[in-house]
Parts: C-alpha cells; sequence; structure tokens
C-alpha cells in the first residue's frame, strides 16, 4: 500500500496531487528546518478555525454545485480562469459564494488587478455562474483553493489545485519586517497589502545589512505600553495582526489534554488503495468519534476501525474520488483533522490510431482502444483539439474501452495527422484523402439558336459531383431565366426565351477536377419594326413649331439597315430640316421646325441578312385655334352678368374642346381666371362681382394643342342691384286723420346705395288679397293700381306720417327702399291698421333702484328719470311731501316716454318723499319715491366722567342733536395727557354711549373726546370733558356695575321688500326680499293668497335673512301676485308685490334689439287683438 503523503499543520497548503514535491514553508526568524511543527509560526492560520470547522459539522450538507471548479496549471505572467455553477430551480435568492487560498485566506478583500471576481445570471437556464480570474499570476499563487456556496441551510464546497509553472532559483533570506509591509513599494503592484510574505519565493531588493533582531521577542517580553514604539522604530505596519498571531502563538503552545498524538496534516493515496488514520490518546477511555466532511462515520467494509492500546486507527478500503475531502476526530470535547488527496492513476493508450487512405465521399473511421471503459479521451486534428456537435462533422463512437472518430463524407480538407490523448498516453495516424478519376462520357456541343427559343446545354460525366458553369470567363448567375440543373451525373443549363446577350461562350468545370467542358452558342434574329407606342392608325401627331424627333424601335441580328421616304423620294441621312438617324436598336425620323405642309405618308424599309421588314407612319401637324370675337354682355345683376360670343373661325385643325373666360377691372390690368374647367357652351354667367365697379371680360379658345389668344375685350359693364326690403316697419302713432308709420334701413343697401323711401298705402276691401308668409308675419299682395303713394318725394327718414285719412278707415301700409337699380320689395306691415287715435292708460315704470330709498350725499347731483306710458300724451304733476315743487331748486323735465327730475347740489331740505301722477283723460298713475340727503352728524352732546379707579376711567355722552340724516353707526373715543395734549384714538366705531377706557397710566392727568359717525364718516368736531381724570397712585376698590340683561327678540320685520318684476316666458325668474326678527320667523310664499308647497316649479331659498322664490321657466299663467310671510312668537309680517310674464321669444328678441318696453307692450297687445286664437 503506499505510503500517504504527510502536510504539516501550520503551513500553507500546496497542491497534493503535484508531482513535484511542494517548497518547503519558510520559518520565522530564529527557527530551523527539523524543528517541531508547533512551534513554526505560519501567516496563514485563521483564527476562527475551530469556529468554521464546528460550523462545517453542524451545517446540513446538500449538493448546490452543477458545475465544479477543475484543478489548472498556468505558466508565470499568463492569465487562468476557475468557473462555479449553481442550478437556481429551487433557490429563492442568489446564493452567498466565498474563494478561498489555502483554509484561511478569503480572496474577497483580495480583488484587484491581479484578481477578478464576477458573477453572472441566465434566465433561460436559470443558472449562476461565477467565476475567479488570475491575472499575470505569479510564483506565490500555486497552492490549494476552495470554493464554498450556501443558501439558507444548505452547504457545499469544493477545492482545487492550481500549478504555476516557474524558474529555479534559491529562495533569499526575508526579514519578517519587510514581509509585513506593504509590498511592491514604487513598484507594479505598489498599494497592495501581501500578507504572505513570508511564504513567497521572490526576489527582494538588497538592502543594507542590518543586525538581526528578533521582532517576536521583543514583543513577547514588551509591556503593552511600548507595542507602539516597537512598531514604529522597526517599521512595522500591521501591529495588530501581529499581536493576533503572538496571542494565538501562545494559545498553540498549550498541549492537547486528550490527545498524545493528533492526526497527520494531510495524507495522499491513489485511487483503488487503502489509507490509514491513526490518533493517540491521553486517556484509553475516552470515546473516539470519526467524522467526514461534518457526518458522522459507521463501521462499514469501507471504513475498519481498530484501538491498539491508547491508538485508535481508521482504515479506508479501496479509496475512490469520493473520498478526497477533509477528516476529523473528535474526543470529549477536543478534536483534531486533516485532509486525505486521492489520486486517479493515469489511462493508457492499448491500441494505436493507423494510417488511412481513402477517396473523397467515403465514409471514414479512426478507431483506438484505452485501458479503462468510458475513459476521458480528446482527439486532436494536427494538434487542435475536436470538438464534435450538432453542427459538427465529426462523431465520436465510444464503445466500452473502444473510441471511434468518424468522418462522413470525407473531402481532401480532411486530410491531416489526427491523435488521441489520454492521461496516461497518445496515439496518433495520418489520413489521406484523393479524388477518383474523372471521365467525360458526354460533352457539351456548339448551339445556333433563334432570338426566343430555349438553349439547352447537357453534358455527362463519370462522378456525381458538382461544378461550375462560366459565359465569357464569368460566373453564371441563377433567375427565373437561367435554370442550372444537377441530376446525378448529369449537369444542364437551360435558358428560356433566348436573347441576343445571351450569345457567347459557355464552360462547365467540375469541382475540384482541372477537367472543362466548352460550347458556343449563336444567336439569330430577323428584323423587325416595333411600333406599339403608335395610334391604332399609326398616325403621329405634332404641333406646328416644334421639332418632332420620331424614334422606332428596331430589332434584328444583326442589326438592320434602315431607309426613311416619302412620296417615293427617300429621306437621306445628313443635316436637312427632315432627316433620318440610325442607331443600333432603333432608326429615327427628324422634323426640326414643323410645318402644315409635312403632313403625310412616311415609310420605312429594314433590312439584314435574315430578312426584311416594311412600315407606313402617317403624320399630322396641327396648331393652337384662332382667337374668338369679342364677347357681348346681355345682361347685368348686382353681382352676376350674362355674356355670350361666336366659336373661332380657324380651330387649328383640332376640335375645339371647350373656353377659358377671364374678367377684370376696368381701371386694373390684372386679368382673372373665371373658370378651371372647360365652359363647352358659347353662353357664361361670371359671379360674385362687386357692385358699382366695372369690369371688362374675353375669351379663349381651347383645342387638344393648346390656348388661342385672347379676344378682344367686351364693352365695360357695372353690376348694380336693388336693396333688400327694409325691416321692422311698425305704427309710431295713430289720429282720427294720420297714422305714422316707422322702420328700420334694409340689411342689405348694396354699392348703389340708398337714395330713400317710398311709403305706399291702401284701403281694405280695395280688393281681394293673397295672405301668404313671410317670417312669421302676414303679408298681402295687392295690384300695383290700389296702392297709394303717400310721399311724392323720397324721404330719408325712416319715420312719416300719411295724413288726410278718414276717421274709422282701415288702410294697408308698405315701404320700399329705392336706389340707382330700382325700388327694392316692399315691406308690409301685418295687418290692417283702423284710423282712429287709441286711448293708452296711462303707467309709470319706476326703476327698481328707485324703489327703496334714494340716498345721496349733501352737495352730490341728483338725476333721476323715470320712464311712463299712456296715450294721448298723458298730463304729470309732481309733489314733495303733498306740497308743490319749488322749480327754483328743483328742475322737472318731461317728454312722451319720461319724466326726469335734477338736483345740481342736493341739500338736506331735499330729502321727502316725491310723489308723481301721470294722468290721460279718465285715467291717472301714481309713483312715489323716497329721496334722503345725508351729512356727517354734529358732535355728541355732553361727555362726562363717570367713575375713576385705578388705571381705568368710564366715560358716558349724549348722542347728538343732529344726525345728518342718517342713523348714527357708531362713535370715535380719543385721550389726551393733560402736559401734552396730544390726542390718540382708544376705542373706534363704538355703539354704545358709555365706555371704560382702560390701562392709563399712573399718575398722569387725561382729557377725552368724543366723535359721532354715520355712514358719511365722522363728525366734524368732538365734545370734549370738561374736568380731567386723575389716575391716582393709590387705587380704591371698584365695585362692578350691574347690568340687565338685553332682550334681543324682536318681531319679524323686512328689511328689504319685494318689488314688481316682468319676467320673459321660457326664462328662470327670482323674487328677493330680506328679513330679520329673533327668533328665526318662518317664511311662506304664496300666489293669489295661496300657499305655494310641494311645486316643482318653485325652487324657496333662505340665507342669512335673504328669502328667494326661483320660478322655473315660467309661462303667462304663472303671472300674479306674490306674498311673502314671516311668523316667530312676536309676530307676523306680509310682503306683496306682481309678477307680469310677457309672451316668450317674440318679447325677448324685441327687448334685446333695444324696443322700449312700452312700445313691446303695445305691439303685443295689437298682435293679440288681431289673432286671440294663437294666445
Amino acid at each position: 500500500m503506499p505510503e500517504p503523503t504527510k502536510k504539516e499543520e501550520n503551513e500553507v497548503p500546496a497542491p497534493a496531487p503535484a508531482p513535484a514535491p511542494a517548497p518547503a514553508p519558510a520559518l520565522a526568524p530564529g527557527k530551523e528546518a527539523g524543528t517541531t511543527p508547533t512551534k513554526e509560526w505560519s501567516l496563514g492560520e485563521s483564527p476562527a478555525a475551530e469556529e468554521q470547522d464546528k460550523q462545517n459539522a453542524n451545517s446540513q450538507l446538500s449538493t448546490l454545485f452543477v458545475e465544479k471548479p477543475q484543478t489548472g496549471s498556468v505558466k508565470v505572467g499568463e492569465n487562468i480562469t476557475f468557473i462555479a455553477k449553481v442550478k437556481a430551480e429551487d433557490l429563492l435568492r442568489k446564493p452567498t459564494i466565498k474563494w478561498f487560498k489555502g483554509k484561511w485566506m478569503d480572496l474577497a478583500s483580495k480583488a484587484g488587478k491581479h484578481l477578478q471576481l464576477k458573477e453572472t445570471f441566465e434566465r433561460q437556464t436559470r443558472m449562476y455562474t461565477f467565476e475567479m480570474q488570475i491575472i499575470k499570476a505569479k510564483e506565490n499563487y500555486a497552492g490549494n483553493y476552495r470554493c464554498e456556496v450556501t443558501y439558507k441551510d444548505k452547504f457545499d464546497s469544493c477545492t482545487f489545485d492550481l500549478e504555476v509553472h516557474e524558474s529555479t532559483g534559491t529562495t533569499p533570506n526575508i526579514d519578517i519586517r519587510s514581509a509585513f509591509k506593504r509590498s511592491g513599494e514604487g513598484q507594479e503592484d505598489a498599494g497592495e497589502l501581501d500578507f504572505s510574505g513570508l511564504l513567497k519565493r521572490r526576489e527582494v531588493k538588497p538592502q543594507e545589512e542590518e543586525p538581526e533582531v528578533d521582532v517576536w521577542e521583543l514583543l513577547k517580553n514588551a509591556n503593552p505600553n511600548e507595542y507602539e514604539k516597537i512598531a514604529f522604530q522597526y517599521g512595522i505596519t500591521d501591529l495588530r495582526g501581529m499581536l493576533r498571531r503572538l496571542k494565538r502563538m501562545r494559545r498553540v503552545e498549550k498541549k492537547s489534554a486528550a490527545f498524545a498524538k493528533i492526526l497527520d496534516p494531510a495524507y495522499q493515496v491513489d485511487k483503488g488503495g487503502r489509507v490509514r488514520f491513526v490518533v493517540e490518546l491521553a486517556d484509553p477511555k475516552l470515546e473516539v468519534k470519526w467524522y467526514k466532511n461534518g457526518q458522522e462515520i459507521r463501521p462499514s467494509t469501507k471504513y475498519i476501525f481498530e484501538h491498539k492500546g491508547c491508538e485508535r486507527i481508521m482504515f479506508i478500503n479501496n479509496c475512490a474520488l469520493t473520498d478526497d475531502s477533509e477528516y476529523y476526530v473528535t474526543a470529549g470535547d477536543e478534536k483534531c483533522s486533516t485532509e486525505l488527496f486521492v489520486r486517479e492513476p493515469p489511462i493508457m493508450v492499448t491500441k494505436q490510431l493507423e494510417d488511412i487512405n481513402a477517396y473523397c465521399g467515403e465514409r471514414v473511421e479512426l478507431e483506438c482502444e484505452v485501458s479503462e471503459d468510458d475513459a476521458n479521451v480528446k482527439w486532436f486534428k494536427n494538434g487542435e483539439e475536436i470538438i464534435p456537435g450538432p453542427k459538427s462533422r465529426y462523431r465520436i463512437k465510444v464503445e466500452g474501452k473502444k473510441h471511434i472518430l468518424i468522418i462522413e463524407g470525407a473531402t481532401k480538407a480532411d486530410s491531416a495527422e489526427y491523435s488521441v490523448m489520454t492521461t496516461g498516453g497518445q496515439s496518433s495516424a495520418k489520413l489521406s484523402v484523393d479524388l477518383k478519376p474523372l471521365k467525360i462520357l458526354t460533352p457539351l456541343t456548339d448551339q445556333t439558336v433563334n432570338l426566343g427559343k430555349e438553349i439547352c446545354l447537357k453534358c455527362e460525366i463519370s462522378e456525381n459531383i458538382s461544378g461550375k458553369w462560366t459565359k465569357n470567363g464569368l460566373p453564371v448567375q441563377e433567375s427565373d431565366r437561367l435554370k442550372v440543373i444537377h441530376k446525378g451525373r448529369i449537369h444542364k443549363l437551360v435558358i428560356a426565351n433566348a436573347l441576343t446577350e445571351d450569345e457567347g461562350d459557355y464552360v462547365f468545370a467540375p469541382d475540384a477536377y482541372s477537367v472543362t467542358l466548352p460550347a458556343k452558342v449563336h444567336v439569330v434574329d430577323p428584323p423587325k419594326i416595333i411600333l406599339d407606342g403608335l395610334d391604332a392608325d399609326n398616325t403621329v401627331t405634332v404641333i406646328a413649331g416644334s421639332k418632332l424627333r420620331l424614334e422606332i424601335p428596331v430589332t434584328g441580328e444583326p442589326p438592320p439597315k434602315a431607309l426613311w421616304s416619302r412620296a417615293d423620294k427617300a429621306i437621306m441621312e445628313g443635316s436637312g430640316r427632315i432627316r433620318a438617324e440610325s442607331y443600333p436598336d432603333s432608326s429615327t425620323l427628324v422634323i426640326d421646325v414643323a410645318e402644315r405642309d409635312d403632313s403625310g405618308v412616311y415609310h420605312i424599309n429594314l433590312k439584314n441578312e435574315a430578312g426584311e421588314a416594311h412600315a407606313s407612319i402617317k403624320i399630322k401637324v396641327v396648331d393652337i385655334p384662332d382667337p374668338p370675337v369679342a364677347p357681348n354682355v346681355t345682361d347685368v345683376g348686382d353681382d352676376w352678368c350674362i355674356m355670350n360670343w361666336e366659336p373661332p373661325v380657324y380651330d387649328g385643325g383640332s376640335p375645339i374642346l371647350g373656353y377659358f373666360i377671364e374678367r377684370k377691372k376696368k381701371q386694373s390690368s390684372r386679368w382673372m381666371r373665371l373658370n378651371f374647367d372647360l365652359c363647352k357652351e358659347t353662353t357664361f354667367e361670371p359671379k360674385k362681382m362687386i357692385e358699382g365697379v366695372a369690369y371688362e371680360v374675353r375669351i379663349f379658345a381651347v383645342n387638344a394643342v393648346g390656348i388661342s389668344k385672347p379676344s378682344m375685350p367686351s364693352k365695360p359693364f357695372v353690376p348694380l342691384a336693388v336693396t333688400s326690403p327694409p325691416t321692422l316697419l311698425a305704427v309710431d302713432s295713430v289720429t282720427d286723420t294720420t297714422v305714422t308709420m316707422k322702420w328700420r334701413p334694409p340689411d342689405q343697401i348694396g354699392a348703389a346705395g340708398l337714395d330713400g323711401y317710398v311709403l305706399e298705402y291702401c284701403f281694405e276691401g280695395s280688393t281681394s288679397a293673397k295672405q301668404s308668409d313671410e317670417n312669421g308675419e302676414a303679408a298681402y299682395d295687392l295690384p300695383a293700381e290700389d296702392w297709394i303713394v303717400a310721399n311724392t318725394d323720397l324721404i330719408d327718414k325712416t319715420k312719416f306720417t300719411i295724413t288726410g285719412l278718414p276717421t274709422d278707415a282701415k288702410i294697408f301700409v308698405r315701404v320700399k327702399a329705392v336706389n340707382a337699380a330700382g325700388a327694392s320689395e316692399p315691406k308690409y306691415y301685418s295687418q290692417p291698421i283702423l284710423v282712429k287715435e287709441i286711448i293708452e292708460p296711462p303707467k309709470i315704470r319706476i326703476p327698481r333702484h328707485l324703489k327703496q330709498t334714494y340716498i345721496r350725499r349733501v352737495g352730490e347731483a341728483v338725476n333721476l328719470v323715470i320712464p311712463f306710458q299712456g296715450k294721448p300724451r298723458p298730463e304729470l304733476t309732481w309733489k314733495k311731501d303733498g306740497a308743490e315743487i319749488d322749480k327754483n331748486q328743483i328742475n322737472i323735465r318731461n317728454s312722451e316716454t319720461d319724466t326726469i327730475i335734477f338736483i345740481r347740489k342736493a341739500e338736506r331740505s331735499h330729502s321727502g318723499k316725491y310723489d308723481l301722477q301721470v294722468k290721460v283723460e279718465k285715467f291717472v298713475e301714481t309713483a312715489s319715491i323716497d329721496i334722503q340727503i345725508v351729512d356727517r352728524p354734529g358732535p355728541p352732546q355732553l361727555v362726562k366722567i363717570e367713575d375713576v379707579w385705578g388705571e381705568n376711567v368710564a366715560l358716558s355722552w349724549i348722542p347728538p342733536k343732529d344726525d345728518g340724516n342718517a342713523a348714527i353707526t357708531g362713535y370715535t373715543i380719543q385721550k389726551a395727557d393733560k402736559k401734552s395734549m396730544e390726542w390718540f384714538t382708544v376705542i373706534e366705531h363704538y355703539h354704545r354711549t358709555n365706555a371704560t377706557i382702560t390701562e392709563l397710566v399712573i399718575g398722569n392727568e387725561y382729557y377725552f373726546r368724543v366723535f359721532a359717525e354715520n355712514m358719511c364718516g365722522l363728525s366734524e368736531d368732538a365734545t370734549m370733558t370738561k374736568e380731567s381724570a386723575v389716575i391716582a397712585k393709590d387705587g380704591k376698590i371698584y365695585k362692578n356695575p350691574v347690568y340687565e340683561d338685553f332682550d334681543f327678540t324682536e318681531a319679524p320685520m323686512f328689511t328689504q321688500p319685494l318689488v314688481n318684476t316682468y319676467a320673459v316666458a321660457g326664462y328662470n325668474a327670482t323674487l328677493n326680499c330680506s328679513v330679520r326678527g329673533n327668533p328665526k320667523p318662518k317664511i311662506t310664499w304664496m300666489k293669489n293668497k295661496v300657499a305655494i308647497v310641494d311645486d316643482p316649479r318653485y325652487r324657496m331659498f333662505s340665507n342669512q335673512g335673504v328669502c328667494t322664490l326661483e320660478i322655473r321657466k315660467p309661462s303667462p299663467y304663472d303671472g300674479g301676485t306674490y306674498c311673502c310671510k314671516a311668523v316667530n312668537d312676536l309676530g307676523t309680517v306680509e310682503i306683496e308685490c306682481k309678477l307680469e310674464v310677457k309672451g316668450g321669444l317674440s318679447f325677448c328678441r324685441l327687448l334685446l334689439q333695444g324696443v322700449p318696453p312700452n312700445i313691446i307692450d303695445s305691439y303685443l297687445r295689437d298682435l293679440q287683438s288681431s289673432n286671440p286664437e294663437e294666445y
């Protein structure tokens, strides 16, 4: 049985299966080779080794690796990458991976320019890939590495080795202080901490010799207070690391209490061999347990345990690669561990490869045998590894120990040296692939083919191989017309519809052979004249004065000769006006400047050695037509006219297709096209002209050749039109003998302007009337002889009085607008007018803002306009407070529709109630207006100091005699120190007549004064206290006054009344008033003394005492007397108003047009009386 190789406990792990012995571990200064291993110092020892071992023992083992890193070798300065893969199908998150060198060095902290750690994740395969790349490897990178992966309670690890091939050299003596300094100062790896410097084999820069000092001994014997001084003196940069090692060294020097002899650090055995682990116990009664990777080992045929005195022995039989792991043994609370390395025996080649000769296309098999079944074997071609795959031509077949390389359809490129390599040997052989001899069974033959026929080149050779076709030395490209066919040994080139360019030398060359098969193809064609671009009768039309270049395509092989002629006279090639030109694929007839005499039949003849061809072509020379004669304008409107003309005398040899019409203003030179589509007739109606502007028109004739020159302009004409009818014809007033009518100007007057109006009338019953409907108003169309002109001359005003009419007669009235173009359509009054004066009862329309008290300040102007109605003109009477108005102070101005009261500078004496009386015969209407002229109030009558106590003064005063004709809204109180008499405001807008002034300065003497305030402002003067108030330094007892509770209850009272309102039918209307009272009154709305309850046409609101009634889309039915009733415990109050609903859209439309309400009301009454069934 081979002896296992031992590995010292504290040395850096080296690759166990390496063929060369591992370098001896570096020793600490003062130690010699051969001393006890427990006294050696190693920088790679981990202070948490025991904890790590305990964790590994307790972790649940689970295989996580799909692919583990493999042992590798690299030369100094080269790169190498180790790859580990973990399947992520059962993992919810990324696993944790760690890379170690030996057992202690975590490489994550060493990542940099020489070491890179990468990780990737492939979503499709759900695979994590972890890479460790060593860049520019150095000699000290060689050794044993470990990769650990952890996921929750799962753990897996694997070890691998790295060999770095190095040059021989001696290991220099290394000072321990330089090992703990930063490596490579000023070199390439400057700035990296190198903790393994003691174990590196590297060249060190020569240093000046210094007396050797054992720093370890210094630190052992030194006081901890001197550690910093020693580190500074001897240049130690990693003092903490040295102190940790010093502490561990002291711990290692203690002997084990359970083991007298522990396991060796490492064992090595060949695959299939047997290994023996031995420990010696200090106490033979201790129980011993053996573990492998944290799992306890049970006795079996593979694991055998023996006891010999204090020795405990474990044998592992038939070692396999799975036995390569970490082992440890426990005795009591102590344990010792070791590592087992299993070395696999090499695989030998038992049957060598043999040289093979083969032909192209044959199947080739290279066969060898190895010493073991299913061994790992690699194949090479000319030194490059063969990697089989789905797209590879190579297949590898394994039958036990037999390995076969199969090449399907061998080619000359497969000729090479093939070799097979195993871990214990290799074999090689040569493969030679040659071509078979080729025989031509059917050669290509020369062919002559007519144009358009099929060309077929065919040959047959002895081998079924591909080949290439060439034409005139160039490769033939396949297309829809050209096909290359290969069936077995037969090769064809088929060209459908042969063309002249298909003529040439064709060659077929089989692949991989130097043999060629040539053939010549000749294509011929008789002459042919192509007239596809001409009309059915071969007619060519040319415009006079232009150049004709008639190009006739011709074909033929060889190219034919062309001859042109006209009337048996040949047309020669040269430089004449009419000449012929010949080209390889066409013949051209050229006429430089076409004339009308060039019309006729031209002949072309073609001839070559294959035949002749003949054709005739008719040439027709055409021109634009002559211009038409000047057009005539037969009729004119407001923006249009009617014109006609005669066709031109000469049509240019082509039928007239139509005409273009243009017009322009007479004073302008810019013509404008009126039609963009040809006018087929000789009559046209231009439109969209401007009235009053003179125009001219002209004509263009158009045929297939083009547009003629313009005709002469027509005589100038001016478009004019009458105006539209006048609008809003209405009755203004009627007496016993006169009727006054008024109207509005026409909506459209036009450029001719408006000269005046003609008013006509006729008596009812003079003839039968035909009623029509125009814009919803009735009109009467009577014969012209029945209408009487009321005004002999045109009138320019829109109001006229017809006089001399008999009383009680009924007349129809119409009005016309007249301008230079004539009279417009008449505007009729909608119904007969009775010639009798109508009495209209008077009605006063008080404006809304005057229905409550009208307030103005003294000195302001008062200008009130009160409209009224009534016919005949009513009589007006004004009174103030029941007495006649003094016209010297108040101006009254009256008109037919309103009255104005005007005061230039208002005085308080102008305040009062003004009564207006409007009287028409026996009808009387009255109205009242309250005017209030206000001014600033006077000062309070008396201000007294009621009491003084502490810092407080109680004041009281009597309201002013003169309140300025307005309610007193508050008071302003000021104080003044007797010393300075400067007044300062203490209280503003104070409503009571007594107040207490506080926060006065003790020891001062004060005067007080009070201003009164109303809506106009403060009084001009203030009333001051006669005596002063002294704020004594010694206070006195203040007795609180007794106040009676104020009674806030109040009976309901309307502060803003309802006002009479007009509403428009179909539009929402609102009635508003305001009320106050305490307790809050209950509001009830009534119509015509009937309470409004749960009616969806009404909505009631009450907000902060403002009461609103909304009537939704009222109709005349909703008119009437509305009442608002307020009730609380102290009383009841009511207020009324009238609502009048006017008739619908007509009223609204007239109101929007600015018609006064009295006229609208009269108009609606007349309309209702004439058509009662509609209302």
